[in-house]
């Protein structure tokens, strides 16, 4: 499998908890890239529910856990 945040965040309103086949039926419905489809396709074959999606990417790092400067409030750091 092979994700990227943009890819991600293609599944943000996804209904999680989630299986697999809820899931690729989410994706296909709202147009979601061809590679998330793979991904979806390439998870085992069982009706485990994803709580989401750093289930399936554990490496993903959500709005929450990254924090953003703006050039202002970063320029106060080095002051």
């Amino acid at each position: 499998m092979f994700w990227t945040p943009e890819l991600a965040y293609t599944l943000e309103d996804a209904p999680w908890p989630a299986t697999k086949d809820e899931l690729i039926d989410y994706a296909e419905r709202t147009g979601a890239p061809s590679q998330v489809l793979e991904n979806l396709y390439e998870l085992d074959d069982n009706d485990e529910l994803h709580e989401g999606i750093e289930d399936l990417w554990p490496e993903f790092e959500n709005n929450d856990d990254t924090l953003f400067f703006d050039d202002e409030d970063e320029n106060s750091y080095y002051d």
